[in-house]
């Protein structure tokens, strides 16, 4: 009868039915448990409600950094007055009162100059060992490191590296403190959310969250540049200090903002845990880095290069020259060869290459992976050391005013090598190949840089003598439907590089 009553009149059987209301009730139960346990997807989630507890964690871990440098002051002598000038008295009583007499034997003596600067830094073994920037301390003879609870401790520098700006300190303490551990900064992705603790603009313990933007970031301030970018405010006074991601870890170590007015605008970065603990475990062991070094010049690779080394995509990093006393070659590396990976890692572009090797062992047997010629194969190099003093790869280039030539093809004006042409454009004396005497300033190898002086050693990887030899094999390209011509190009000093252009 219910039944009946409800599917004949619906709108009066729904008020007073407890029955219907217990299995709605019951219904929307089930909804319920079943809305609440489907997981939300990964784009859908929410931010975190708060930072507070990740904070009161690890804030007692950060530090503030006090550097000082005192700096002998100079002695001043007094202005050059003419002799018996009434002002002669004066001015020689007003430099003494300030302590910045002459070098006469009763001028006193000057004051010691000192300059301050604050910085952030974390603790990362309950011991005493202490990161921070190399630039927050950089050649301070007195430095204190500065507790969340008000303690000051003294701290002696264990190591400092200025290629990555990191240092590493040390202080002693009557009881364990607190530290923080690092975390995987390859595994963040853009988007996930971080907390910055600092001592922005003096103002200690300073917390601040916020997203990670990017990754990879190069803002050309060292040979290892691979920041994380974020948009968490970072200040003056940051530098140093740790960037957390949402279980406690240290993921990376602020060190440089981007900004016109030197306060935060959104853009911050940091050098990541992957760079920065194998630096800081050097630095602890044997108080200076020890980077691996492989002894070879490279370029990155641009589309023309790909498609005239037969490398389908640009990847990789070109081999532009061979150091003659380096690991690179007694392993059978050549010049013109194409590293695509290191010790199992992937080059992806120049600029991986210098960060994976440094980052490797010295003495490490590696396996290096190259495209020679279009076929791939590997070669087994065993890594010597970088020294400071070791000279970074450079691409100088000579300038000189273009003479009258001979030969044209791509744009360029070309020579055999004479020996007026030799002393003309300072060349050495083993340098062999066709010389470049003019560059035609609308060419594609004006916009490579390329300049009169220079010397094509190789087209396609392969030795020319003569400007006949070039035309030759440019017009051999053109025959087999190739779009660009891969020359070695060298300058005066006998640097090379590989330019590729276009023959279409």
């Amino acid at each position: 009868m219910n039944t009946a009553t409800i599917a004949l009149a619906p709108s009066k059987a729904l008020l007073p039915q407890r029955p219907l209301r217990r299995l709605a009730t019951s219904c929307f139960a089930v909804l319920t448990l079943v809305a609440t346990a489907m997981p939300l997807p990964a784009f859908a989630r929410s931010a975190p409600e708060s930072f507070a507890d990740l904070a009161a964690e690890v804030t007692p871990a950060v530090v503030n950094i006090s550097a000082s440098t005192t700096v002998e002051a100079r002695n001043r002598t007094l202005p050059q007055l003419p002799p018996g000038t009434p002002f002669e008295d004066l001015f020689e009583e007003f430099f003494n009162r300030r302590g910045q007499g002459g070098n006469g034997e009763n001028s006193p003596s000057p004051r010691p100059r000192s300059s301050n600067s604050l910085g952030s830094g974390f603790v990362i073994d309950p011991s005493g060992i202490v990161v921070t920037n190399n630039h927050v301390i950089g050649d301070a003879n007195d430095i204190s490191v500065i507790f969340p609870d008000g303690t000051r401790l003294k701290a002696e520098i264990v190591g400092k590296d200025s290629k990555v700006d990191l240092a590493v300190l040390k202080v002693k303490s009557d009881k364990p403190l607190k530290a923080v551990k690092f975390g995987d900064s390859d595994a963040i992705r853009a988007g996930d959310w971080v907390m910055a603790i600092g001592n922005p603009f003096g103002l200690g313990g300073s917390v601040t969250a916020g997203i990670i933007s990017a990754r990879g970031r190069n803002i050309e301030s060292g040979p290892y540049d691979n920041y994380i970018q974020t948009d968490a405010s970072i200040n003056k006074g940051n530098s140093g200090g740790p960037l957390f991601n949402m279980n406690g870890e240290v993921i990376g170590i602020n060190t440089a903002i981007l900004s016109p007015t030197g306060g935060s605008v959104g853009i911050g970065f940091a050098v990541p845990a992957s760079t920065a603990v194998p630096i800081i475990d050097q630095l602890r062991q044997f108080g200076e880095t020890r980077r691996g070094w492989l002894g070879v010049r490279i370029q990155n690779v641009d589309d023309a290069t790909a498609e005239a080394l037969n490398l389908g995509t640009a990847r990789g990093a070109l081999v532009a020259g061979i150091d003659e006393k380096g690991p690179a070659k007694p392993a059978g590396l050549e010049v013109g060869d194409v590293i695509v990976r290191f010790d199992g890692k992937e080059v992806k572009d120049s600029r991986d290459l210098p960060r994976i090797v440094a980052s490797s062992p010295v003495g490490k047997a590696v396996d290096v992976t190259i495209v020679r010629k279009g076929q791939e194969m590997t070669k087994q190099v065993t890594l010597g050391r970088l020294e400071d003093t070791e000279k970074q790869a450079s691409l100088q280039q000579p300038s000189t005013e273009p003479p009258t030539a001979t030969r044209q093809a791509l744009g360029l004006n070309m020579s055999g090598m004479t020996d007026e042409l030799r002393r003309r454009f300072s060349l050495k004396d083993d340098l062999k190949g066709v010389v470049i005497t003019r560059v035609d300033p609308n060419s594609a190898a004006s916009d490579k840089r390329i300049q009169a002086g220079e010397v094509i050693v190789e087209v396609n990887q392969e030795p020319v003598s003569n400007p006949a030899d070039v035309t030759k094999k440019i017009d051999d390209l053109k025959t087999q439907g190739r779009k660009s011509a891969l020359l070695l190009v060298a300058n005066a000093q006998g640097e090379v590089r590989f330019v590729a252009l276009s023959i279409e």
